[in-house]
């Protein structure tokens, strides 16, 4: 071999070599690309309900951006969620029975079980370890481990004389690893103590009035208070002191003597609680009440533009936001807690269905299921920042949720 072919050769070795080294470098540095890109926080996500396409489509509230859309949820006509206390994971309480557990990370169906026929909501224990779902049909409420969504306990809402079996709304979580409920059927407020996940205990209250429809826990967990479709009034619990049974609060809360049509009733979980006053819908009037915290009395009714739905605070409490049922469903207002008045109106489009804040509330959500989109809204200045299209949207919900008691 002469001397020109091994000095080719030794020169064809040194670019082999040196090609060899560009290429390692170059697939170092997309992994670590595809890692980073892979990692990212959880505390800015969030999901949107799409109500008839049984989707949810992940987005991200620092940008204002979709993430991603993940189907084969079934029937979300009435659908809602909580997350896991790591905010990594969604779960999605569908109509149709459906408890699917979403990676928000990974984007996918991590596990989805048929646990009822229709089903109206659910909560998350206190230390993240178990998912309740409320039932109307079979009725009841039953009890999944939250990592495998394995069955825990099955409560069913026997009442009567033993043969019924009622309906179950207004199921929250509480301190102390418990669910509080109503018997829609029943007139009854159960609590169940999961404090011992193998031996769970059910305090059963009865006297609530006439089929309790919605309700919610106040902020701090110690208050549970149930709205009343067939008569006016509230029913009260005190958790720290449940032995005292049910109290009614605000008899004149309702329709009155004159009933009302109802357009769509309130959801009780969105009330407002803000300084010394909680501020719910009036059923059926053009009103939102403001309630004393410290007696429970009716402090001020506030007038507004309809029917309200939604009346929920900003979470400094400020301002509250108010939505509305048909035919005023085209319209938000804004409410000053301070002055107890209506400070704005928007019109963000017909099919207004539900509001949500970003964690520390300087923008909220609003979602327009007939022009399918979601707006996104400045609440200092209330200047629209951006719409996202998603389509037949309804229920927002951000993983802020996950370290709120009663969300």
């Amino acid at each position: 071999m002469d001397r020109k072919t091994t000095q080719i050769r030794r020169h064809r070795r040194k670019v082999t070599m040196k090609y060899r080294a560009l290429a390692g470098l170059f697939i170092a540095a997309s992994t670590t690309l595809v890692a980073w890109a892979a990692v990212r926080g959880t505390g800015d996500l969030g999901i949107i309900i799409e109500r008839t396409s049984g989707s949810i489509t992940v987005v991200e509230t620092t940008q204002h951006t979709v993430l991603g859309r993940i189907p084969g949820l079934g029937d979300l006509s009435h659908a809602s969620a909580v997350f896991s206390r790591d905010t990594r994971y969604a779960y999605v309480f569908g109509r149709d029975g459906g408890l699917t557990k979403i990676d928000l990370l990974e984007q996918k169906i991590s596990h989805r079980v048929i646990q009822a026929g229709n089903s109206i909501g659910g909560a998350i224990s206190q230390d993240g370890r178990l998912i309740a779902v409320s039932n109307y049909e079979p009725g009841g409420v039953r009890v999944f481990d939250s990592e495998t969504l394995q069955p825990v306990a099955d409560i069913p809402a026997i009442h009567g004389a033993g043969d019924a079996v009622s309906r179950v709304v207004g199921l929250v979580d509480a301190p102390g690893n418990r669910f509080v409920f109503s018997l829609f059927d029943a007139g009854e407020i159960w609590i169940a103590d999961f404090s011992d996940r193998d031996n769970p205990e059910i305090l059963k209250l009865t006297g609530a009035g006439n089929q309790p429809y919605d309700a919610l826990i106040t902020p701090d967990g110690r208050y549970y208070i149930a709205g009343l479709f067939g008569e006016d009034g509230l029913a009260l619990v005190d958790l720290w002191q449940p032995q005292q049974g049910i109290r009614r609060i605000l008899p004149d809360y309702g329709r009155g003597e004159e009933k009302l049509p109802v357009y769509k009733m309130p959801h009780l979980e969105g009330w407002a609680a803000a300084g010394d006053h909680l501020f719910v819908p009036a059923v059926g009037r053009h009103e939102v009440i403001a309630i004393n915290r410290h007696d429970w009395s009716e402090a001020q009714r506030i007038p507004v533009h309809g029917q309200p739905v939604f009346v929920m605070a900003r979470p400094d409490g400020r301002h509250l936001w108010v939505n509305f049922a048909l035919p005023d469903n085209d319209t938000v207002q804004v409410i000053d807690a301070s002055t107890m008045a209506v400070v704005h109106e928007l019109k963000p489009g017909k099919g207004v269905l539900h509001m949500e804040f970003t964690p520390r509330g300087e923008a909220v959500w609003v979602s327009v299921r007939d022009t399918d989109r979601v707006n996104v809204y400045d609440t200092g200045s209330f200047r629209q920042i951006t719409a996202i299209d998603v389509e037949k949207p309804s229920g927002i919900f951000f993983t802020a949720r996950a370290h709120m008691t009663g969300l």
